[in-house]
């Protein structure tokens, strides 16, 4: 796969030169960490989130107002490391506590925990939220055993509009909770990305096959089968969807159709086409629609569905304003 890149062991320094260059005005890059925080900082509770690169625009393109405040970045597809972490989460406290917000895996656990202990040493009041919106990836009864995929951008939406609003650090926690609780996604693999700096593909499938629920990662999926038309796709997706969620007629939700790379707004739409009939023909009602690249995987090919399940509390907090380079309300 050809890259524009110059060396592979400076492809996280330069993206991050060439972000501060576009955003200079609304970011201010922390010294000596692959850390970005917001300008204008508030007194309120702080929100923290972070992961990997190679998932642009996450997780720096959700920075912003109404949305997290600052970003710990990481190597490719690696966790930030738990210095990263606290000197982001350091330079956004305002003494109201911090809320740490990231997908569930492993490394990130590791480090935004390791994070919080030094922190804690520092007199820094810290809490978290980790994302677990991925529904094939473990059963119901074990959903804190399941990856964070698209659904970060729900949660990230929600935590950052009560925080806006001035609650308190319990409050802002149970409402991201909720907004966790209430988020189900499911991807579909096509084609894999490349890693930049060796070159190799982070999965293979044969030209003729997709893989029903594989993480961005490459992580194992629910079904590895033959390609098929995109209502037929989108049908065996939503119908997990929709059975995990126990929606049911008069139910509310948000909808993002998430592009994993390379998978192009066209075919996006089309998703988006069949997602919107089945909620009609099921009498699910529509709150939002989202169809956009906000978590992807380099150049993968495929795409995920999210669901939040909203009720008059969730919705006042995921309609609030909120302005980032990747995300606008």
């Amino acid at each position: 796969m050809k890259k524009v890149i110059n060396n592979p062991e400076n492809v996280v320094k330069e993206m991050m030169e060439g972000i501060m260059f576009a955003y200079k005005d609304s970011f201010k890059k922390l010294e000596n960490v692959n850390g970005i925080i917001k300008k204008d900082l508030k007194d309120k509770v702080a929100i923290v989130t972070g992961g990997g690169s190679g998932h642009e625009p996450l997780f720096f393109g959700v920075v912003g107002d109404g949305l997290a405040d600052g970003v710990a970045i990481g190597n490719v597809f690696a966790a930030p490391t738990p210095n990263t972490i606290q000197e982001v989460a350091k330079a956004v406290d305002s003494d109201k506590g911090v809320l740490f917000i990231y997908g569930n895996y492993a490394g990130d656990v590791l480090n935004f925990d390791m994070a919080a202990e030094l922190l804690e040493f520092e007199d820094v009041q810290t809490t978290t939220v980790r994302v677990t919106d991925d529904v094939v990836s473990a059963p119901i009864e074990r959903k804190d055993d399941r990856r964070g995929i698209a659904g970060d951008v729900f949660v990230i939406k929600v935590a950052g509009a009560a925080a806006e609003k001035g609650l308190s650090l319990e409050e802002v926690i149970a409402v991201t909770q909720k907004a966790n609780d209430h988020t189900f996604s499911i991807g579909v693999a096509l084609s894999p990305g490349t890693i930049p700096d060796s070159g190799e593909p982070t999965f293979t499938l044969a030209d003729d096959e997709i893989e029903l629920g594989m993480g961005i990662h490459g992580e194992p999926g629910m079904e590895r089968t033959k390609l098929m038309l995109a209502d037929e796709l989108t049908d065996r997706l939503m119908e997990k969807l929709i059975d995990e969620s126990k929606l049911k007629s008069g139910s509310e939700v948000c909808v993002l159709v998430n592009g994993l790379g390379s998978t192009t707004l066209m075919e996006l739409f089309i998703v988006n086409r069949r997602v919107g009939k089945i909620l009609e023909e099921k009498g699910i009602q529509v709150h939002d629609m989202d169809v956009n690249n906000y978590c992807t995987t380099q150049e993968m090919g495929g795409f995920s569905i999210s669901l939040l399940k909203v009720d008059e509390e969730l919705k006042e907090y995921y309609d609030a304003p909120a302005n980032a380079p990747y995300y606008k309300k």
